[in-house]
């Protein structure tokens, strides 16, 4: 009959991945989604976690708003409520939702209203959306509500319907990944008439509502777009599907160019739903040019701030440098297999004066297979782009004694043309190279500008009639100033532009030499601390600002490593301090990005990344920034990009050292298996043996004459000896296999250390002639004395075991420049051919019979390489002619100090 039990291993693996599972597990969202507030979010959740309450499951009501109708607030009856976290603003008193209080209480459920909520000034995230997030990532489970307006790629659309732009909004990922979307929908009419009844707002509210957002054609409309945009989510799960079981893929790539235009975020959520709709991937190019970084503020929040809504949407950041905006575009396009670019049109009117072309009519120059949509844009253009003062801010005194100074040098130049008889053109000429040179040797365009100015006056002053005057009597004169200015500004306009374009390059091949050299570098370091330093100087280098890393343990994050800015100041306290400490370590439970510039803890003095590969963080970067500042677009993407290479170093180097842990783990299984494998085999003759000679003994048998028990007295010695000899290898032999062999290292006498080693050699060593021989009574040797006397022991006993009685073993030492050579000879039959190799090889014995006839284990003669090896010496074996062999070994060599000298020189004389 078979046993039909399951089978305990089978058992065991299945609960440990339970577990394991469970420790990972992430917590599961559901979205009460709604068109328009009132049509039932909230008592719908409400409903449902009464529902799980009475199916056993732990609830709690972490925040819901204050909402005045009954029937809503009712429900909360009989849940478990989490109180408010109270924060002070403006010496206004506000409730908030209490995460860490939520995490501390961990229930299997929680209600939190109101996903699109902004948080008040002092909570951990900007959004509460972000707080549900953390939620999910401790494992809890979570209910929430929201509207239709409060989807981020919808928000235009809603604004254009009802006139009412919202600002409180989630990135359409987080609606997107909700395990569950319930829509919750009542018939307009029937909203409308709740909200004349009072039971959505008060009556003064209502009627502002009514006359506003609260139309029916309103409400008819949100209410379709929240129907679609749940069936589009259903679909969009429905292609994943397909995508997992039957490779379904598409090849659309939707592109979207960054810019500081007020009209961008619009542009931005159209090609996000747009790139939804193909199921296509989804770029966000930025194109950086020599003016991006003249942008002013207000300009420079609002390109950061498209950036972001970038990203939430889902957009790939990728930057591009170039002066010729299109030219970059259609080579990316070409490059990546973009398919559809969307861009912003604006409402600013072309000049009549040399109209040069737009953006679209050069892209469809240039790339005219891809399909280009234009998105009107109604927003007054954009004012103001550059900061103003900044060419005035560039003014130097050493500038403007260079330009004085090839001015008059142009002066006399031009006036020695004058002497020579050559003509005004010539003369013209050597004007135009001064405003060249001033270009080319100044910083900023005004300048150059001044220069072509004061050129055609100092023309007209010293080389036109009358002379030495600003006036001129010949009319054409005019035409020929003219012509002078503009060759003149022209030139100098054309140089000031290659110079920027010069300088754009120099930064563009620096920061790309940062980027190689910090690839060459990553992949040379040998440690994770090694590794952490290249990285930190990398950055530093690259952005200029005071770096702090972190490396990940196996207890969380250690401490800061902090690279300061030279000639900055020393304390970095208030970069290591314990609230900046808490942000990266939150960083790295979250596997998030927080701290300055972003929404989570954004008071910090740093903003932190994490060094992420997969689901793994090996190490969190701060960065210093100082109140409202932001890294660039491209130095950002350029530092994610080094952490990329960091993290993947980090990775690497983890994978190394747990094959190196798993290979000792593994050979240390096998030492093991041999050991007990060699030692269930040869214990068994002299453990036979003892027991078979104590048996006798015991049992006295008759007749048993006395030099018989004296005999197997011997007999049983010899075998406990050799027990107690093999139980020493072995235990020598583990402790140095495991690291733990601590050498005491002294000065010895070689002669003194050599005669403790005879006195323990085996019974058998009787039967040879052993003699020592030390070349000079004051040879010493730097040595662990207990070590080195078990390795003559074992290479004599080894020499014993295999000559046969009479031979002769001889063990001898000498000076040998910085070391001291001993040797073990006997006259012996010698090493077999092809044995030599192997015999410093654990658990190989030679093949020739010995005294005993016991085989050994094999392993004293790799426990003397360990040992000799350790010490810093070398062991070998040689022939010893005409017959027989030599074991020799070196140590490092002590001189014996000048007193032990002078004796004992006077005793050897």
């Amino acid at each position: 009959m078979q046993d039909a039990r399951p089978d305990p291993d089978l058992l065991l693996q299945k609960v440990n991945r339970q577990e394991r599972d469970e420790a990972r597990r992430t917590g599961k969202l559901k979205i009460f989604f709604g068109y328009a507030a009132g049509v039932g979010k909230t008592y719908a959740m409400l409903e449902a976690a009464h529902a799980a309450r009475a199916a056993g499951t732990d609830v709690v009501a972490g925040y819901i708003e204050p909402h005045t109708r009954p029937d809503t607030l009712a429900l909360l009856d009989g849940l478990e409520q989490l109180p408010p976290r109270e924060l002070l603003h403006k010496e206004v008193a506000l409730r908030e939702f209490d995460l860490d209080g939520a995490i501390a209480r961990r229930p299997v459920l929680i209600l939190v209203d109101e996903l699109a909520h902004t948080n008040a000034e002092g909570c951990r995230h900007r959004k509460r959306y972000q707080d549900i997030e953390e939620l999910l990532a401790a494992g809890i489970d979570v209910y929430t509500t929201v509207n239709v307006q409060h989807i981020e790629s919808l928000n235009d659309i809603v604004a254009s319907i009802t006139g009412v732009i919202v600002r409180e909004r989630v990135p359409d990922s987080v609606f997107d990944r909700a395990d569950q979307v319930e829509l919750v929908d009542i018939e307009p009419d029937e909203l409308l008439a709740r909200l004349e009844q009072g039971k959505i707002y008060r009556a003064n509210q209502a009627r502002r509502a009514l006359g506003h957002f609260f139309t029916r054609e309103n409400l008819v409309a949100l209410r379709e777009i929240a129907l679609r945009r749940t069936a589009d989510r259903v679909n969009r799960s429905a292609e994943k599907g397909r995508e997992a079981g039957a490779g379904y893929y598409t090849d659309e790539h939707v592109l979207i160019c960054l810019s500081s235009s007020p009209s961008n975020a619009k542009v931005i959520r159209t090609a996000a739903r747009l790139s939804n709709a193909f199921h296509g991937r989804f770029t966000a190019l930025f194109v950086e040019t020599p003016d991006t970084r003249e942008l002013d503020g207000k300009n420079r929040d609002r390109l950061r701030g498209n950036l972001r809504l970038a990203e939430q949407l889902g957009a790939q950041i990728a930057t591009v440098y170039g002066s010729e905006v299109a030219a970059q575009i259609a080579e990316y396009a070409r490059v990546s297999g973009v398919s559809k670019i969307v861009l912003g049109r604006s409402g600013a009117k072309r000049g009549r004066l040399l109209p040069r072309p737009t953006l679209v009519e050069q892209l469809t120059a240039l790339a005219p297979n891809l399909d280009i949509y234009i998105i009107p844009d109604t927003l007054p253009p954009c004012r103001g782009r550059r900061a103003p003062r900044r060419a005035w801010e560039k003014l130097t005194w050493k500038d403007t004694l260079k330009t004085a100074g090839i001015l008059a040098g142009t002066v006399l130049g031009a006036l020695g043309f004058a002497a020579a008889g050559l003509g005004e053109a010539n003369i013209i000429t050597v004007f135009i190279l001064g405003v060249l040179f001033v270009s080319a040797c100044t910083a900023s365009r005004v300048y150059g500008a001044a220069a072509s100015l004061l050129s055609v006056a100092l023309f007209n002053f010293f080389f036109t009639a009358p002379y030495f005057t600003l006036e001129f009597t010949d009319p054409g004169y005019a035409v020929t100033f003219g012509i002078m200015f503009a060759a003149s500004f022209i030139t100098s306009t054309l140089t000031v532009r290659v110079h920027r374009q010069a300088r754009q390059s120099a930064l563009k091949a620096y920061r790309t030499e940062v980027l190689l050299e910090t690839s060459q570098q990553l992949q040379q370091g040998d440690t994770q601390a090694e590794l952490a330093r290249k990285m930190g100087r990398q950055i530093l280098r690259l952005l200029d600002r005071t770096v702090c890393v972190y490396l990940a343990g196996k207890e969380g994050l250690g401490p800061p490593a902090v690279f300061t800015v030279q000639g900055a100041a020393p304390d970095v306290s208030p970069y290591t301090a314990a609230d900046e400490q808490a942000v990266a370590a939150w960083v790295y439970r979250n596997n998030k990005h927080a701290g300055a510039t972003t929404d989570t803890l954004p008071g910090a003095k740093c903003l932190y990344l994490a060094v992420r590969s997969q689901a793994s963080v090996f190490a969190v970067v701060g960065v210093a920034l100082s109140a409202g500042e932001a890294l660039e677009v491209y130095d950002r993407n350029l530092l994610l990009a080094m952490l990329n290479e960091f993290a993947l170093a980090l990775e690497h180097r983890q994978a190394a050292a747990a094959r190196s842990e798993m290979l000792a783990q593994a050979r240390q299984e096998q030492l093991r298996a041999n050991l007990l494998r060699a030692i269930s085999h040869d214990l068994r003759t002299p453990l036979t043996g003892i027991s078979g000679n104590a048996n006798i003994l015991m049992r006295g048998a008759p007749g048993l004459k006395e030099e018989k028990k004296q005999r197997l007295y011997a007999d049983i010695y010899d075998d406990s000896m050799w027990l107690m000899r093999l139980v020493e290898n072995v235990l020598a032999v583990t402790r140095i296999e495991n690291g733990s062999v601590q050498l005491s290292l002294e000065a010895e006498l070689v002669e003194e250390v050599a005669q403790e080693a005879l006195r323990h050699l085996s019974r058998h060593s009787g039967e040879h002639a052993v003699k020592l021989s030390v070349q000079g009574e004051m040879l010493m040797a730097r040595m662990d004395p207990q070590l080195i006397a078990q390795v003559l022991v074992n290479l004599a006993d080894n020499a014993v075991k295999y000559t046969p009685p009479g031979s002769r073993i001889e063990i001898s030492a000498r000076r040998d420049g910085a070391m001291v050579r001993l040797e073990v000879a006997d006259d012996g039959p010698g090493i077999p051919p092809g044995a030599r190799e192997k015999l410093f090889e654990m658990f190989y014995t030679a093949e020739a019979k010995h005294g005993d006839g016991r085989r050994g284990l094999g392993i004293g003669l790799s426990l003397c390489r360990s040992i000799v090896e350790a010490h810093g010496g070398s062991i070998g074996v040689r022939d010893n002619l005409p017959h027989g062999t030599v074991f020799f070994f070196t140590l490092p060599a002590v001189d014996p100090p000048p007193a032990e000298r002078e004796s004992g020189g006077q005793k050897g004389a």
